[in-house]
């Protein structure tokens, strides 16, 4: 095919393309307005709920420490162990007061028994069976006082194994091997992940609204958004600050998390009316954030201002108005207009 015939056969191609390329077919939406929570942001911080410090509960030489910072560790989990021998000598001497007390009992009860048949003979006076049952009334409580001193012989000894009160990870190592522990010294120090909340600092002006409000939102890393769980707002306004204390409660099920990150509360105190657009409607030029307005027959790009990501819309902050509309197929309209505006430079509205 020569280069003469070629030229006709390119310009009726480029005809029927631009005239595939109608505004009218362009998939479009109409700017409205949306009825969206009005949420004040703050900043907020993570921190775990169960925090504690495991503290030695008998007195003894530490004999193995068997975590250590960052380490994860199970529920019940022996995380120290105290020298016990000192412990075991005590439960041994108090089992051994036990079975003496027994026997002291069996005799008394023996004796009860054998003076009895003689009182009822009248072969023994009253005053021997007096006797007899105060021996079985002293005998018994000889028993019920070592019983006693027995268990706490083997609850002290159970202290020399300390456990973990709860599943966490190790965030603190208080002693070493071969130190003196006492009863209150801090051992170990954990946290759990399992149960995470974010405190706020809220100032005294939002309070109200706040305590009247529809809950809070989180901002978590990676634009995640959850609801909290729960929020519980402190009576009383640091002295300092005049700032409330409020937590709120994060859903179990999230990953990544640690306490210390700084993530943002949204609290919901009410609705208000905002311009909104679906998200496929927003290009990116450079530094620019534009739509592609369908008006006229005539498509033509403006320059926007955004706001808050509605999940599938956004909010606009200037440069269209109620009733507009714009593709929501970008690419699609770009070529559109591009085609209209040959010969006449691309079109675009300030």
């Amino acid at each position: 095919m020569s280069l003469a015939s070629l030229i006709p056969f390119l310009s009726a191609l480029v005809a029927a393309s631009a005239a595939d390329l109608d505004p009218a077919k362009l998939a479009s939406a109409t700017v409205t307005y949306r009825e969206i929570p009005r949420e004040y942001q703050l900043d907020g911080v993570i921190e775990a709920v169960n925090q504690a410090t495991v503290s030695a509960q008998t007195q003894g030489q530490v004999k193995e420490v068997l975590f250590d910072v960052d380490d994860f560790v199970a529920a019940g989990s022996i995380i120290a162990r105290i020298k016990d021998t000192e412990h075991r000598a005590r439960v041994a001497q108090a089992a051994a007061e036990l079975d003496s007390a027994n026997a002291t009992l069996n005799h008394a009860r023996e004796e009860f028994d054998r003076i009895k048949g003689l009182f009822n003979k009248q072969a023994a006076s009253e005053s021997a069976m007096d006797k007899a049952i105060a021996d079985v009334k002293n005998a018994q409580a000889r028993v019920e006082a070592a019983t006693a001193a027995l268990e706490q012989a083997n609850e002290q000894l159970a202290y020399t194994q300390v456990r973990a009160p709860y599943a966490g990870l190790v965030t603190q190592r208080h002693v070493q091997v071969g130190e003196m522990a006492n009863p209150g010294q801090p051992l170990m120090t954990g946290i759990s992940l399992d149960h995470l909340r974010v405190t706020v600092d809220v100032p005294q002006n939002l309070i109200p609204a706040v305590r009247t409000g529809q809950g809070a939102r989180i901002h978590l890393p990676g634009n995640q958004v959850v609801m909290a769980t729960g929020m519980t707002v402190f009576p009383f306004a640091d002295q300092g600050s005049n700032t409330f204390q409020v937590r709120l409660g994060l859903p179990a099920d999230l990953a990544n998390l640690y306490p210390g990150m700084f993530v943002k509360a949204g609290f919901l105190t009410g609705e208000k009316r905002e311009l909104a657009i679906p998200k496929a409607a927003v290009v990116q030029r450079s530094e620019v954030t534009g739509v592609y307005v369908l008006t006229d027959g005539q498509v033509r790009f403006r320059q926007i201002r955004v706001g808050r990501d509605l999940g599938d819309a956004l909010v606009v902050l200037s440069g269209l108005s109620e009733g507009e509309r714009v593709a929501l197929d970008p690419i699609a309209a770009g070529a559109t207009l591009k085609a209209q505006s040959q010969g006449g430079g691309e079109r675009h509205d300030g």
